[in-house]
C-alpha cells in the first residue's frame, strides 16, 4: 500500500492572469490624453495657417478663428507670385541656409575632432571656452560683427550673410559628445595602418557620426531657414533679402494681402518637413546617443 501523499500543483507564474492596478491603468490613460491635448493644441497654428493660405480675405476677416475655408481659392499662391520676388526670395534663403549649414558641418566636426580625439595641453580649457559663447546672446555680438562686415564691403553680399555663421558652439558640442562615444581602439588600429589625422576623421570617425551629422544639419539648416534678424540686419537690397525678411517687409506695408503671407509661410515650411522627414532616423539616434559620455 502506497503511503504517498498527493502533491498540490501550484500555478504557472507566467499563465496567471494579471490584475492590472487601476491607478496604472488611470495614469496611462491620463497620460495619453495630455499628449492628445498637446499634439492638437500644437497643431491648431499650422492648420489654421494652411488653412488661411487658401482662404480669401473676406472669408479671413469674416470668421478668422474657422480652421477651414468656406470656400478654397488660390488668390494666396498667385499673389505670392505677383506681388513679391518669391523665386528670388526662396534662391537667396536655400543658398543662406544651405552653404551655411555645409560650412558649419565640416568646421564643427573638425573642432569637435581635434577637442574628442587629440590629446593636448588645454584641451579641456578650450571646450569650456567653446561652451561659454553659448551664454552669450547673439544680440550682444550683433552690432561689432556688422561694423567688420561694413569695413569688408561684405554688406549685401552672400559672405557677408554666410561667414559670420559658418560655425556655431552648439554643433562643437554636440559633435564632441558623439565623437567621445566612438571607441578609441578604431583610432589605433587606424594609425597601425598608417593613416593620418585627417584620414581618420574622414574615413573612419565621419561615417561613424551620422546621426549626429543629420542632427547639427536638420537643427542649423532650420535656424538658418527661419532667422530673420541677422538677414535684415546685413542686407538692405531686395535681391539679397531672404523668405522672413521679404515676408516681414512685405507683412509691414500699409496694405497687407494676409493670404498671400500665410502662403508664403505654408511655402517656407515645406523645406524643414522633406529634410526631417529623410533624415528622422538619422536624428532620432543623434539625440538619443549623443549624451552618452
Amino acid at each position: 500500500m502506497s503511503t504517498d501523499t498527493p502533491r498540490i500543483r501550484r500555478a504557472d507564474p507566467i499563465n496567471r492572469p494579471q490584475v492590472r492596478n487601476p491607478f496604472q491603468a488611470l495614469r496611462s490613460t491620463s497620460k495619453w490624453i495630455f499628449l492628445g491635448i498637446g499634439l492638437i493644441a500644437a497643431l491648431i497654428p499650422f492648420i489654421w495657417m494652411i488653412s488661411g493660405s487658401f482662404r480669401s480675405e473676406a472669408d479671413l476677416f469674416g470668421s478668422p478663428s474657422s480652421l477651414f475655408p468656406t470656400s478654397v481659392t488660390l488668390h494666396g499662391y498667385i499673389g505670392i507670385w505677383q506681388q513679391l520676388p518669391f523665386l528670388r526670395l526662396v534662391l537667396n534663403s536655400f543658398v543662406f541656409a544651405g552653404v551655411t549649414t555645409a560650412a558649419t558641418l565640416l568646421f564643427d566636426s573638425m573642432c569637435a575632432y581635434v577637442l574628442s580625439r587629440m590629446h593636448f595641453r588645454g584641451r579641456t580649457i578650450a571646450f569650456w571656452l567653446v561652451l561659454v559663447t553659448l551664454m552669450v546672446p547673439f544680440q550682444v555680438t550683433l552690432i561689432p560683427v556688422f561694423i567688420e562686415l561694413f569695413h569688408f564691403g561684405w554688406l549685401n553680399t552672400y559672405q557677408g550673410l554666410i561667414i559670420p555663421r559658418a560655425t556655431s558652439a552648439f554643433g562643437i558640442f554636440l559633435f564632441r559628445q558623439f565623437f567621445m562615444s566612438i571607441p578609441a581602439e578604431l583610432d589605433e588600429a587606424a594609425r597601425i595602418d598608417g593613416a593620418s589625422h585627417w584620414r581618420i576623421y574622414w574615413q573612419v570617425i565621419l561615417p561613424l557620426a551620422k546621426p549626429a551629422i543629420a542632427t547639427v544639419a536638420i537643427l542649423n539648416f532650420m535656424n538658418l531657414w527661419n532667422d530673420l534678424l541677422w538677414p535684415l540686419v546685413v542686407t538692405t537690397s531686395p535681391d539679397m533679402l531672404t523668405l522672413p525678411a521679404g515676408l516681414t517687409l512685405f507683412g509691414g506695408q500699409h496694405i497687407t494681402d494676409h493670404a498671400v503671407l500665410l502662403a508664403g509661410a505654408t511655402i517656407s515650411l515645406l523645406p524643414i518637413a522633406i529634410g526631417f522627414f529623410f533624415a528622422q532616423k538619422y536624428f532620432v539616434a543623434g539625440v538619443a546617443t549623443t549624451g552618452l559620455k
